[in-house]
């Protein structure tokens, strides 16, 4: 399979179960950056014009709303989220995997909450129906050292790229010079990397 680079035109980004009471799951890494990242991901989102996806389940109960920062940020993908019943594969719930789809996109970033529930099972579910996969894994988290560990090496071996937000917005945004760059440098230094980017100022 062709792997086609990651451009503002071919990709589309699916944010899975980034919830308020979900987050709290998170232990491998520290569940504020996630938080942190996944809004830096929206941001980027919303720079680029990329078709977002949002997801989300049993809002009513324990897992509670979408973070409120991301569901102002992309207030129309957040309006249009597919609330799933349940289900724990969102690419088995039909109305995300359609919604997907009707973005015309081959490239899909993906991060989601748990890393070892949440976001495995669809990551590796479109790698394996010819999607180019890449997985954002600090803006993901796991109850665990070990089940996140375990998490990661099977989306790697079923071809899901693991990348982080930097790495991911550096690749995607390819020229810091261009007007999409120059906002997309900013977002790395004002919320990703403040610490560098006040040490380079």
């Amino acid at each position: 399979m062709k792997v086609e680079r990651f451009t503002a035109e071919n990709t589309a980004l699916l944010l899975i179960d980034h919830q308020v009471g979900t987050m709290q799951l998170i232990k491998n890494i520290d569940k504020e950056l996630a938080a942190k990242q996944s809004i830096a991901l929206a941001k980027m989102a919303k720079i680029l014009n990329l078709p977002t996806i949002i997801t989300s389940s049993q809002e009513d109960r324990a897992q509670g709303p979408i973070l409120p920062e991301i569901a102002e940020i992309l207030p129309q993908a957040h309006a249009a989220r597919v609330k799933r019943p349940g289900v724990v594969n969102a690419w088995a719930y039909p109305a995300f995997r359609d919604a997907v789809l009707a973005t015309g996109r081959k490239n899909l970033i993906m991060a989601g909450v748990t890393t070892d529930v949440c976001l495995i099972f669809p990551a590796i579910d479109a790698a394996q129906e010819g999607f180019n996969v890449q997985a954002v894994m600090d803006a993901s988290g796991s109850p665990s050292e070990l089940s996140e560990e375990f998490a990661r090496q099977r989306m790697h071996d079923a071809g899901v790229v693991l990348t982080a937000t930097n790495t991911l917005m550096a690749e995607i945004a390819q020229d810091w010079s261009t007007p999409d760059g120059q906002q997309l440098i900013t977002l790395l230094f004002t919320d990703v990397f403040p610490a560098l980017g006040a040490g380079i100022a």
